[in-house]
C-alpha cells in the first residue's frame, strides 16, 4: 500500500489522482450522452430496435464500473467518511479563504523576491525543453540555509474548521510564490522543474483564479495532494524524471487541462 511518507509514493499517488480525475471526466460525458439517449427514445424502443451487440456490451461494461466503483466505496476508510462530515463552508467563508491565500502567496513573492537570483545558464539549459525562455528569464529562486518558509498565519483557523491534514510549509521542498520559487531544501533539477511547473500555472490562470482553483479543490479534497494544481504538477514532474531526454511543453499542457476544466 502507498504512504504518504514515502516521497516515491507521493508521486504515484498524485499520477493516480490525476488518471482518476481523468477517468471521472470520461464517466461524466458517458453520462451526458446517455441522459440524451435517455431523453429522445424510450426503453422499449431501444430493446426491440436498437443494435443488440451494442446494447449488450453498453450494459454489461455500465455494470461491470458501478461494481468496481462499488468495491471501492465500500473500501473507503471511515476517517474519510468523518472528514467529508464536517460542516460546509459557505461560499462567504470560501471566498474569504481564497482572499487569504492570494494575500499569502503576493506577501511572500514580494518577501523573498529581493533576495532571489535568476536561473544560471546550467539550469536554464536543463529547462528550456520545458518551459519557454520568457519565464525562464523572469522567475527567480531563492535556496535557503538555516531556515525554512515557515506555515502560513491562517493554519490555526483552518483546523479550527476541521482541515487537519493541512501540508508542513517547513517540510516540503519548494514552494513557488508566483515568480519566485522558494527552496527549503538543496535545489535539485527535480525539485525546480516541480517549482516551474506551478510558475506557468500562475502564469497561465493568473494570481486570483490559481488561490480559487486551489481553495475550492482543497475544501473538496481535504488533502494538498489531492488537489488538481498539485497532482499535475507531480504528474509532470514525474514524467520530466521518467525520461528526461523528452521533450514536451509544460505551457501546452497546462493550457489543455485549463480548456479541459481539470483544474
Amino acid at each position: 500500500m502507498y504512504s504518504w511518507e514515502n516521497p516515491a509514493d507521493r508521486v504515484s499517488i498524485a499520477q493516480m489522482n490525476s488518471e482518476l480525475q481523468h477517468a471521472h471526466l470520461e464517466l461524466l460525458s458517458a453520462h451526458c450522452a446517455t441522459h440524451q439517449l435517455r431523453l429522445r427514445f424510450s426503453a422499449d424502443n431501444l430493446a426491440h430496435f436498437g443494435q443488440r451487440d451494442i446494447l449488450r456490451k453498453s450494459a454489461q461494461t455500465a455494470a461491470a464500473l458501478s461494481e468496481y466503483y462499488a468495491s471501492i466505496e465500500r473500501e473507503i476508510p471511515s476517517a474519510q467518511a468523518a472528514s467529508e462530515a464536517l460542516t460546509q463552508l459557505t461560499e462567504e467563508r470560501i471566498l474569504e479563504g481564497v482572499e487569504r491565500v492570494s494575500s499569502y502567496l503576493r506577501e511572500q513573492r514580494e518577501h523573498y523576491f529581493h533576495s532571489a537570483a535568476p536561473l544560471n545558464d546550467h539550469q536554464k539549459a536543463v529547462m528550456w525543453p520545458y518551459f519557454s525562455a520568457a519565464l525562464l528569464d523572469r522567475v527567480r529562486i531563492v535556496e535557503l540555509e538555516g531556515s525554512r518558509v515557515p506555515n502560513p498565519p491562517f493554519y490555526e483557523e483552518a483546523k479550527a474548521l476541521g482541515f487537519v491534514n493541512l501540508p508542513e510549509v517547513a517540510h516540503m521542498h519548494s514552494l513557488t510564490f508566483l515568480d519566485v520559487v522558494v527552496f527549503n531544501e538543496k535545489i535539485v533539477e527535480r525539485f525546480l522543474f516541480h517549482g516551474l511547473v506551478h510558475a506557468v500555472q500562475f502564469e497561465v490562470l493568473g494570481l486570483e483564479r490559481y488561490a480559487n482553483l486551489f481553495v475550492r479543490s482543497f475544501v473538496s479534497t481535504k488533502l494538498h495532494f489531492l488537489v488538481p494544481l498539485e497532482s499535475h504538477a507531480f504528474s509532470l514532474e514525474s514524467k520530466f524524471a521518467g525520461a528526461p531526454a523528452s521533450r514536451f511543453s509544460v505551457e501546452d499542457q497546462v493550457r489543455l487541462w485549463v480548456k479541459q476544466g481539470r483544474y
